[in-house]
């Protein structure tokens, strides 16, 4: 059976990856094998296949595909997360362009629109997984609302209400007016803004004098209770006990005293806001003022804004601006740059606001978190994320983990009366119903009673379960699931989420399981572009990667991704990595069209055929420990590059051109099963960076009949054997006078297919010999023989410690030859003198470590060494 000239990766893709679904290669059960088990940070319900993405989900994949041909028990969870906002924002969308507003239906009306929302479009990114060849357990699909889960979190929060740590509380929130909803802290993304500082008159009460308070945000006045100066500050001692009037609001306000202004800052006088900043939130709280909120849940100007109601904020800053001009009521305006919080998600500007929100109390419960980071129970690779985390850690605060939208987890708290604490916390409406008769007393409150809160959970309340749900350890804490694949080994994530998500997941694990749920989190970097910018939509500097699989194909991709892709540090990509995968695709592909092409006679293999396959062997095998130490650290760029130089230099550069026949003749049987098997064993391990190309390949008549279930995907990955340095060592020399004596062919313009003699002076202790049939193979020597003394009017070169000689004879351009030396000559002169100032330097040689001083010293050996040849060289020419 012929095999086709270039490779088809759609064909191969679609094949394949069918194949390994419909016989169960993906799916995973308990049983008496070592688990690994990785749980797919879950994408949004909203989200298609990005960059970020397919470099994430890569890494997952080569991780589980080693795993299970290590012949663990390989278990990747894949789901997805319900993304209360971004999916809300998408339902909402989708009703306005039919003409409805999301406030004319009822809440379960409209979830109704949202489930058909994510039945029709959810999911989409995990169908394109399938594409890059992710071999998720598919049917463990988990969605952060399907029952069990939902379940699983309506259960966490009623018991952390019931230990204490939950409750509710009037609080300054981040408010993002176009989702209509607070977020968390770690959810505002502060951006530098050129905007304004206005020097804004208030009149002191009684008097016609008045002082200035600069602000950023003077449509915020409508909300100031109070003036702050600081008590130290003498400039304004005379201010102590009196009022002042807020421009255009005419609201007389005390002057208050407080050590939290600046004395160096602005001019020394604070307006205080404590409705709409959290700095002045405080203020409040400790000066006991009045909480005017001036806002609505749109950032338009309420009653309490006067004539500005109903406006925008925005607008109204533009209009204030005019009629306190007009009014005498402001001093100067400046340009001034700030930073200013804008909501993740929507990138609406933030607008602080007090609020009835559920909190969950942080400080206890991340202990354990942090101290198993810490003393790396858990390990960050790269470590220097732990410092990130620690300072998080040791700083948290408690955690908003209420939202104003339809969409999510509603929080299982029910309301019976008309106070701020008529309510009681339960996982159904029924055991509410007799905990609120209990509590209020009334023994005739009926479900009709009951108002649920309308608020629903922040979307990582969910995800931070989601090593535990996805195996429904919540519901069920000792089912066979949980206690067989929980903790996980891998976590794969971004680290711009190494608060909402990993570090939350570590607090649930200590809480709910009392142990880690991971013991091992990968950080990727960012995917930039080869200006280093980030990819994004916005800059059109992201190509697809379904374009890019389509294109090049899903291996060459995958590969593209990887060649640059170090934990934790930004990639730099550039689709010409996909070509050079696409390049390695055909390396192979054609490595193997040699190796299938070839005619075979039944003998033996010749002595150079056994010493090559040994090399090889010992080399493969250095290889092999090379790249286990690298997955070993997680670095699986090194490894996979590590992979890619064993196969295209030392495989096909090197070893098949060693065993490879004269033109027109055969090959020995024994040799070639011996380049079947480590063809087979290169396969196996280039099989999780290239999942599609090497099962092709394995399936081939060449490597024999394989049965339904004889794949690579479960073939046995290989294992280091013990190898002979030496041979590599000894080795390596034959490979440099072949090289040497290349490089002599190109410099002189000699025809590879004119054979030259080669005369060697040995002074290493290596067994020469038995390579001299190789040498004199590939380097198409007419003859190698060995000598004592120096070869008049030869080319000469090192190889190690041995002379060489090529009589070139008519073939040499004798002026042109001198000219080479002597250019050679001045190089390593120069070299020289570098490397004497390095050993003669005391302080490097006292600081250095020994190795590299020892490395110094041999350089300058060797350099001596050629010098002394080249200028014996230089004497012969005349």
């Amino acid at each position: 059976m012929s095999i086709a000239k270039t490779y088809n990766p759609k064909e191969a893709e679609e094949k394949w990856y069918s194949y390994w679904k419909a016989n169960g290669f993906f799916r995973s059960t308990p049983d008496e094998r070592e688990p690994y088990t990785i749980v797919m940070p879950p994408p949004n319900v909203t989200g298609v296949l990005h960059m970020g993405h397919m470099l994430n989900n890569t890494i997952q994949d080569v991780l589980i595909r080693r795993a299970r041909m290590q012949g663990k028990n390989a278990c990747w969870v894949p789901g997805t997360d319900h993304a209360s906002i971004a999916t809300e924002a998408k339902v909402v969308a989708m009703l306005k362009e039919q003409g409805i507003d999301k406030r004319s239906l009822s809440r379960e009306d409209f979830l109704k629109h949202a489930w058909e929302w994510k039945e029709k479009y959810g999911g989409i990114i995990l169908k394109q997984l399938e594409k890059l060849g992710a071999s998720c357990d598919w049917d463990r699909t988990r969605f952060t609302m399907d029952p069990e889960l939902y379940q699983s979190v309506i259960r966490v929060f009623v018991d952390l209400y019931n230990k204490g740590l939950i409750y509710r509380g009037y609080r300054m929130v981040n408010w993002d007016p176009e989702a209509k909803t607070n977020i968390s802290d770690e959810e505002v993304v502060y951006k530098e803004k050129n905007g304004k500082l206005y020097h804004l008159k208030y009149q002191v009460e009684g008097t016609d004098k008045y002082i200035v308070v600069a602000t950023t945000r003077p449509e915020t006045i409508f909300g100031d209770t109070a003036v702050c100066i600081n008590p130290n500050d003498e400039r304004y001692t005379w201010l102590k006990g009196k009022q002042v009037i807020v421009p255009i609001v005419g609201r007389k306000v005390n002057i208050i005293e407080d050590e939290y202004v600046d004395l160096e800052f602005g001019t020394g006088c604070l307006k205080v806001t404590p409705a709409h900043d959290i700095n002045d939130y405080e203020l409040g709280k400790k000066h006991d003022l009045e909480f005017v909120d001036i806002f609505t849940d749109e950032a338009k100007l309420n009653d309490n804004g006067l004539h500005y109601a109903g406006m925008d904020r925005f607008k109204v800053r533009k209009e204030i601006e005019k009629e306190l001009e007009e009014k005498g009521l402001l001093e100067k305006v400046e340009n001034y740059t700030n930073n200013v919080g804008t909501s993740e998600r929507t990138g609406a500007v933030i607008e602080p606001k007090i609020s009835n929100q559920w909190f969950l109390k942080m400080e206890d419960l991340g202990k354990p978190a942090l101290d198993n980071v810490m003393d790396d129970t858990i390990k960050f690779h790269p470590t220097k994320f732990k410092n990130i985390y620690r300072n998080w850690m040791e700083n948290v605060t408690d955690w908003n983990i209420s939202r104003q939208l339809w969409w999510g987890h509603q929080i299982p708290a029910y309301f019976y009366g008309d106070g701020n604490d008529d309510f009681v916390v339960a996982q159904t409406a029924e055991e509410a119903l007799s905990l609120a008769q209990q509590k209020s007393g009334n023994a005739g409150l009926t479900l009709a009673d009951l108002r649920q809160d309308e608020d629903v959970l922040d979307t990582w309340f969910s995800a931070w379960l989601w090593p535990i749900s996805v195996f429904n350890g919540i519901n069920e804490p000792e089912n066979e699931e949980i206690n067989y694949y929980y903790p996980t080994q891998d976590l794969v994530t971004a680290p711009d989420i190494i608060f909402f998500w990993v570090a939350r997941m570590i607090v649930s694990g200590y809480e709910f399981r009392g142990q880690l749920p991971f013991e091992n989190v990968y950080f990727t970097g960012i995917v930039r572009d080869k200006l280093g910018r980030k990819m994004s939509k916005s800059l059109g500097n992201s190509p697809d990667p379904i374009d890019l699989m389509n294109e090049y194909g899903a291996d060459a991709t995958r590969m593209g991704m990887l060649l640059t892709a170090p934990a934790g540090n930004d990639l730099p990509f550039d689709v010409e990595l996909c070509v050079q995968g696409r390049n390695f695709a055909n390396k192979i592909w054609n490595a193997f069209r040699l190796v299938k092409g070839l005619e075979v006679i039944d003998a033996p293999a010749s002595a150079s055929d056994k010493i090559s396959a040994a090399w090889f062997d010992a080399r493969f095998n250095q290889a092999l420990t090379e790249i286990e130490e690298n997955f070993k650290h997680y670095r699986l760029s090194d490894a996979l590059m590590t992979t890619y130089k064993l196969v295209w230099d030392d495989f096909c550069a090197w070893y098949l051109e060693l065993v490879k026949p004269a033109y027109g003749s055969p090959i020995a049987s024994e040799t070639l099963e011996m380049v079947k098997s480590f063809f087979q064993r290169i396969l196996t391990l280039v099989h999780p960076f290239m999942p599609f190309l090497t099962e092709e390949l394995w399936h081939d008549e060449l490597f024999g009949t394989k049965a339904e279930k004889d794949c690579i995907i479960v073939a046995e990955f290989p294992k280091v054997s013990a190898f002979d340095e030496h041979i590599i060592k000894d080795f390596a020399v034959a490979q440099q006078i072949i090289s040497e004596v290349r490089n002599i062919r190109n410099s002189k313009g000699i025809s590879p297919k004119v054979a030259l003699p080669l005369a060697i002076n040995q002074q290493s202790d290596i067994d020469l010999a038995q390579y001299i049939a190789i040498i004199t193979k590939i380097a198409n020597l007419e003859a190698v023989t060995f000598v004592t003394e120096k070869v008049a009017g030869a080319t000469s070169f090192l190889a190690g410690k041995d002379e060489c000689y090529v009589l070139l004879e008519n073939n040499i351009d004798v002026d042109a030859e001198r000219e080479r030396i002597e250019k050679e000559l001045d190089y390593l002169k120069g070299f020289l003198v570098s490397v004497d100032k390095k050993l003669s330097n005391e302080r490097f040689v006292q600081n250095a470590k020994p190795e590299i001083v020892e490395n110094e010293k041999s350089k300058k050996a060797d350099a001596e060494a050629k010098i002394k040849i080249l200028q014996d060289s230089l004497a012969t020419l005349g």
